[in-house]
């Protein structure tokens, strides 16, 4: 190792951008901000908020992003072009402390395949950026896509050129997930030793996991001597995905010992940011996945049991508490007090306006009255329900289904719309939750594919609540929704619902209709 003494890694967090992309994980405006908020929570040192120029869309969020959060870095993506400078300089403008982060490929067949330019040329246009970017923010990033490609002398080269022009951070992406952990730790090593000026940027990397190598990738860089690491929630990402967050996080606390760094991040946020991100996607966090998977502090062999209720520590290397596995430290119920229920949110790190806590609130009576003691799980979901969800177009009012195994299924839906008119249909279907969607359908005169369709009971029980997470598409473009409720049929009726809502609103407000939306290459 480098030395003795503990340094400290900054964590750059893209799940807002880069694990955005990732096909089915978009999420709308007010489930970004409820990410955001809870990764400034995490104190993630810097949230990338997204690719301002990339879509109307992305523009609102980063925008919005940028005005709530105080203690983290916001940092807007754009190409090495003035027009998406430009658009960043414009999202970011009301942001505390706004980083501009632009990219520009150096490897050999992106120069020639795809950029159509020379190396001279690329150089220039680097400087040139990161010069201009400069001139509105003193806090700019420039990175080198697809770096672990290139040649180490030309990466050099750019990087010195970029930080004598202003870079304050460099970074080296392995954007297709090629690089091996020795090779990719030399690199870095080899940027540290030859870049002219490096001692006045930070090195940063930004890797993905194609062939399952993001994490120890991003390790063997802090080993060469990076300060800082690029990666997301639960390591969603475009193809396979980033570095996973957690997964980093921890080795570096759990052996700090033998790396002798460390980040300024609350690992006992790191489980509740997890379920968030995997509610809001509607991408289940798989049972084996390190850290927060549903297995992670399972032990099911005898052996392993017997050493565990010895002593924990015989085969747990951290404690579920570490990452912020709750206890239940309070049981609430249909005769628990405002102030309680308020308190117990703080505790749960949920800051709530007030309309939203009177909506959470209202919402949490109605299930106290169903369930006999309602536990942090519940509270979460109640709170996604109310706080992470497109403005209503479309209100669910009542309804029925009729269902046997000996007659069809029907279902009787009554809407509230938003201009107060109620809009019932009847229909019939392969099931009642068949027979609900297509009576909604017909309602709003739309016909979105179903995608996906994920039930899973958020405690357990049997007055439990069902969680249904929905994926819709319509127009080659993807809306997830979320409903909670005991009592499945409505769960998915509610579910459905929220993503029929996410979709008319941005319909509506002109940013989901099919255009030729910008996309970043994973750097």
């Amino acid at each position: 190792m480098i030395n003795n003494a503990i340094r400290r890694i900054k964590i750059f967090d893209t799940t807002l951008r880069d694990g955005e992309q990732s096909p089915g994980c978009s999420m709308n405006l007010q489930e970004k901000l409820e990410v955001a908020r809870r990764l400034e929570l995490l104190k993630a040192d810097i949230i990338e908020a997204g690719f301002p120029i990339s879509s109307p869309g992305d523009m609102e969020s980063v925008k919005a992003i940028a005005g709530i959060i105080k203690d983290s870095t916001v940092a807007g993506l754009c190409r090495c072009l003035e027009k998406d400078i430009d658009a960043g300089r414009e999202a970011l403008v009301h942001a505390v402390n706004p980083r501009i982060h632009v990219f520009l490929a150096t490897s050999p067949i992106h120069m020639k395949y795809k950029l159509k330019m020379t190396p001279d040329q690329v150089v220039e246009q680097a400087a040139a950026s990161v010069k201009y970017a400069r001139k509105f923010c003193s806090d700019v990033e420039f990175s080198a896509e697809d770096a672990s490609r290139s040649d180490p002398d030309f990466l050099c080269r750019v990087f010195a050129e970029a930080i004598a022009a202003g870079a304050g951070t460099v970074n080296i992406p392995d954007t297709v997930g090629y690089a091996m952990p020795d090779e990719f730790g030399a690199l870095v090593r080899y940027v540290r030793e030859h870049t002219p000026g490096i001692e006045k940027a930070a090195i940063s990397v930004h890797v993905h996991n194609d062939l399952g190598l993001a994490v120890a990738n991003s390790l063997a860089a802090v080993a060469a001597g990076a300060d800082q690491l690029e990666c997301t929630v639960n390591g969603i990402g475009e193809r396979a995905g980033n570095a996973s967050l957690e997964e980093i996080v921890m080795a570096m606390r759990v052996r700090r010992d033998y790396w002798h760094t460390d980040t300024q991040v609350d690992s006992s946020q790191i489980y509740t940011v997890s379920r968030l991100v995997s509610q809001v996607t509607g991408v289940k966090v798989q049972p084996n996945k390190a850290i927060v998977g549903d297995n992670a502090f399972a032990h099911e062999a005898g052996i392993h049991q017997h050493g565990v209720l010895e002593n924990r520590e015989t085969y747990e290397i951290m404690t579920p508490e570490s990452i912020g596995i709750p206890k239940n430290r309070m049981i609430l119920g249909k005769h628990s007090g405002r102030h309680a229920f308020d308190e117990h949110l703080k505790e749960l790190g949920f800051g709530l306006d007030a309309k939203t806590r009177d909506d959470v609130f209202a919402q949490f009576k109605i299930l106290a009255d169903k369930k006999k003691a309602v536990d942090d799980r519940d509270i979460e979901a109640l709170v996604m329900g109310v706080s992470a969800t497109a403005p209503e177009t479309w209100q669910l009012n009542r309804w029925v289904v009729n269902c046997g195994s000996t007659l069809s299924s029907t279902s009787t839906i009554r809407l509230r719309h938003k201009d107060s008119s109620y809009h019932e249909q009847v229909s019939v279907g392969d099931g009642p939750i068949d027979a609900a969607f297509k009576a909604i359908d017909y309602i709003i005169g739309k016909e979105p594919v179903l995608e996906t369709y994920k039930l899973n009971a958020v405690t357990d029980g049997e007055d439990a609540q069902g969680e249904t997470i929905v994926k819709i598409k319509w127009q080659e473009r993807y809306w997830n929704g979320r409903g909670v409720s005991t009592d499945v049929v409505e769960s998915s009726i509610k579910a459905y619902l929220a993503a029929i809502n996410a979709m008319e609103w941005e319909l509506s407000a002109g940013t989901g209709k099919p255009e030729a939306v910008l996309q970043t290459e994973s750097r």
